[in-house]
């Protein structure tokens, strides 16, 4: 199979790790299982939607991703993510160098090649990416704050909900995000709000504005009581429900600036989208 489909060692593993190959109907789970004859393997084929790209460099592509779109497929029966639109545009090789929720919209950075992937993802990893995020959180927020709160991923075994779940907790990984306040909205008692994550944390922005109690509006999960986190991850709540619950159809949060030096050449792309009109219409 490797030397028909022209696959290194390395990929044919993947195919088996990934639980995409198949000998006489059942899964085969071992790379060192021996296996004769006809089999079957599941192969990804990217499509595209025509998602055009936000702007586009030699080594690299940044796409504005819309709220909802998932970065990569949850599971085999996802129909469509942003991978795919990124492989059937740019080729197999092309990647994602990192990630944001499906619920958050805004820049997700993509590499061309193998060489730009390892470059791009080694900057997020040593915190050489600077990142702004854009926010609607409730209440009024005056001062520009520095949230230093190590925040740790509950592993419950007992409870599904848990393990979805942030938290501040004293054990915790160091996790660090400056906000800074844009515009007050009196009506609607909401404050237009940058963040600039220092650390890279998974729903870090989520979760220390919620704990500095400005929880982002829209959010489905924190700040909710677990009756409607439930409801939502059932999908049994309605567009209606989720607005009164937590002010939004959607998570209000946009991934708005990114800002970085790549083979010596200083970056900063920024969105287009006008997220302040967004927000107000996802709130009514």
């Amino acid at each position: 199979m490797i030397r028909e489909l022209n696959f290194t060692q390395s990929e044919a593993q993947k195919v088996i790790a990934k639980a995409r190959l198949f000998f006489n109907g059942k899964l085969v789970e071992k790379p060192t299982d021996e296996i004769f004859g006809d089999i079957e393997f599941m192969y990804f084929e990217p499509i595209t939607k025509g998602l055009k790209a936000h702007i586009e460099y030699e080594e690299f592509v940044v796409f504005d991703k819309p709220s909802g779109l998932l970065i990569h497929p949850q599971n085999r029966l996802t129909p469509y993510s942003l991978i795919d639109e990124l492989k059937a545009q740019y080729g197999m090789d092309a990647n994602i160098a990192h990630r944001i929720d499906q619920e958050t919209s805004g820049l997700v950075l993509c590499a061309k090649n193998k060489k730009s992937e390892i470059a791009l993802k080694v900057m997020f990893q040593e915190r050489d990416m600077k990142k702004k995020y854009l926010a609607m959180v409730h209440g009024e927020l005056k001062d520009e704050l520095k949230i230093d709160a190590p925040l740790l991923r509950f592993d419950d075994e007992k409870s599904a909900l848990v393990r979805m779940v942030v938290k501040v907790h004293e054990s915790g990984k160091e996790s660090l995000t400056f906000v800074k306040p844009l515009k007050y909205f009196k009506e609607s008692n909401t404050t237009l709000v940058e963040c600039s994550p220092h650390t890279g944390r998974q729903h870090q922005i989520r979760v220390h504005l919620l704990h500095v109690n400005y929880p982002i509006v829209g959010d489905p999960i924190y700040g909710q009581p677990e009756e409607n986190v439930v409801k939502y991850l059932d999908r049994e709540m309605t567009r209606d429900m989720r607005v009164e619950n937590s002010g939004a159809r959607r998570l209000l949060l946009h991934a708005n600036e990114l800002k970085f030096e790549l083979y010596g050449k200083s970056y900063c792309v920024k969105s287009d989208v006008d997220f302040e009109k967004v927000c107000f219409e996802n709130m009514r």
